[in-house]
């Protein structure tokens, strides 16, 4: 559920390119490890650590892993934080979660929906300005659910060449909304709204700038104070605030295939101020926030009722399990039973999260790597299948 499988050859063409990276202090890393303290009462602990120890030996640069269910709850990391210091990676650090952010967008518009503020069915028009939507074919008729939705149609404008080229030839570039909508304008649409399914960040840029309009402040800001606040998510923040932490993990990519990765965190400056990425978190926090979602502890139940109303798309070829889009979050069924769930990247990074309503349990994880090998053994149908027998 992410763009990576467009955008991963051109960042591999140019991203040899960039000066190598600073030495970063160790302590800088240093995090409240009391709040993911790895339990040693949890059932088959010593397995899911040995789990994350394989990944690492195959080349991952560094995981994290959180599980929480009846059974209690779970973290372990392994590998390196900092491969050019040897910094071990913890489950308390953080990292970029890429379009995992996706579903918080979906919430705060459900709660904006609940606060009498804005309706679901109403088209976008409502909300946004027409200039604001010249030239996005579907905009003016799509609905505020068909963005949640990936229904409207409207065209995805990470696919344009132009943009990727625009956005590896100055990997830390800081776009604004306006700049990446413009590579969305005059394409044509994928569909008419409503009559099939497919992913786009266009339509999550549209939401981020509805939640400002509606609400009145920067989305991030509600955010933080109708979600990482109040539901204690204390290892979350959006990048508008500090696009690249002192702390944050590094990330990499693996060029060439061959797990030498180089260091690419200083990257991935299109989505700071945006709502279709962007997002600091770590595993830990991922479950915790997806766990409160599907008991019910943030939206009311009619709200969590329209959020899986689920829609198949027309073709779902290169889904990696049978996957049903709801608002903000997918449905994939596994071999271990239906998953609520959503992911994401940013150049050097990958990260899951899962939540299984049969067992109730959530599980998130997190990489400081992909592309190339690395992707293989955090991101197919295999790797997932791997982690959910040890877990299930």
């Amino acid at each position: 559920m992410t763009f990576k499988k467009l955008w991963a050859p051109l960042v591999l063409v140019l991203i040899c390119s960039c000066t190598p990276p600073d030495i970063t202090d160790p302590l800088v890393y240093a995090c409240d490890p009391e709040i993911t303290l790895s339990n040693p009462e949890y059932p088959g602990h010593e397995q899911l650590q040995l789990l994350l120890n394989e990944r690492v030996r195959k080349g991952v640069p560094g995981m994290m892993l959180t599980v929480k269910g009846p059974e209690g709850e779970w973290s372990g990391a392994a590998g390196k934080a900092d491969l050019e210091i040897e910094r071990d990676l913890e489950a308390c650090q953080i990292t970029r979660v890429g379009s995992t952010v996706k579903t918080f967008t979906a919430v705060s518009v459900l709660l904006l929906q609940e606060d009498g503020k804005l309706d679901l069915d109403d088209p976008v028009s409502h909300y946004l300005p027409a200039e604001e939507l010249k030239g996005l074919r579907n905009a003016e008729q799509a609905t505020v659910r068909q963005l949640l939705q990936h229904s409207s149609g409207i065209y995805n404008y990470i696919v344009n060449l132009e943009f990727q080229t625009a956005s590896l030839n100055d990997l830390t570039r800081v776009w604004q909304p306006e700049e990446l909508l413009q590579y969305a304008r005059d394409k044509p649409a994928n569909f008419p709204p409503g009559t099939d399914v497919a992913y786009s960040n266009t339509n999550y840029v549209l939401l981020g700038m509805i939640i400002e309009q509606v609400s009145g402040q920067p989305f991030y800001e509600f955010f933080e104070e109708r979600l990482f606040l109040p539901f204690g998510l204390k290892f979350t923040q959006f990048a508008a605030i500090d696009p690249v932490p002192e702390n944050i993990v590094h990330g990499y990519v693996d060029l060439y295939s061959k797990l030498n990765v180089i260091d690419a965190t200083q990257y991935s400056g299109w989505d700071y101020f945006t709502a279709d990425g962007g997002l600091i978190s770590n595993a830990f926090d991922l479950a915790t926030f997806l766990q409160a979602l599907f008991e019910g502890k943030i939206l009311q139940a009619s709200s969590l009722e329209e959020m899986m109303q689920w829609q198949l798309p027309k073709d779902s070829s290169d889904d990696l399990y049978d996957t049903a889009f709801g608002l903000g979050i997918f449905r994939m069924n596994t071999p271990y039973g239906p998953a609520y769930m959503h992911s994401g990247d940013a150049i050097g990074y990958y990260a899951a999260m899962f939540y299984f309503p049969s067992q109730q349990l959530a599980v998130s994880w997190a990489v400081n790597g992909n592309y190339g090998k690395i992707d293989q053994f955090t991101q197919t149908a295999e790797a997932m299948d791997h982690l959910f027998k040890h877990i299930l």
